[in-house]
């Protein structure tokens, strides 16, 4: 009986502390000179990661407009140094196959394959 109540608790701790180890999409904005802002996003794709970085300056600038000066975007996938980004699609697409027909999930893509940082002013209405 104590066996099954430990068990249940080990498990129901686990999956609260693996609640709290998941990686944020964006950061906090960063202030530079000349009233500028800095934020980043990451994410599985290019797109993604971009509309972290974009919600996190208009979160930013609240009730004014960020208006972008700076914008650079990297690929920090698992292949990153050993192919390119477009070949990295290609063998992430292969895996994703490779997995459907095996009926598990071999995907290779991470929630920070690709970082998005915004340099921005915010501009009133």
């Amino acid at each position: 009986m104590n066996y099954k109540i430990l068990s249940t608790l080990l498990a129901g701790g686990i999956l609260v502390l693996s609640g709290c180890a998941t990686t944020p999409s964006a950061t906090n904005a960063i202030m530079l000179a000349n009233n500028q802002y800095e934020v980043t996003g990451i994410g599985k794709s290019n797109l993604i990661a971009k509309n972290n970085a974009v919600a996190a300056a208009n979160k930013t600038c609240a009730r004014s407009t960020p208006v972008i000066v700076d914008e650079k975007t990297e690929y920090n996938g698992v292949l990153k140094g050993v192919v390119d980004e477009q070949t990295g699609k290609i063998v992430e697409a292969a895996a994703g196959v490779i997995g459907t027909l095996a009926g598990k999930n071999a995907s290779l893509a991470k929630d920070d394959d690709y970082q998005t940082t915004l340099k921005f002013y915010c501009k009133s209405n």
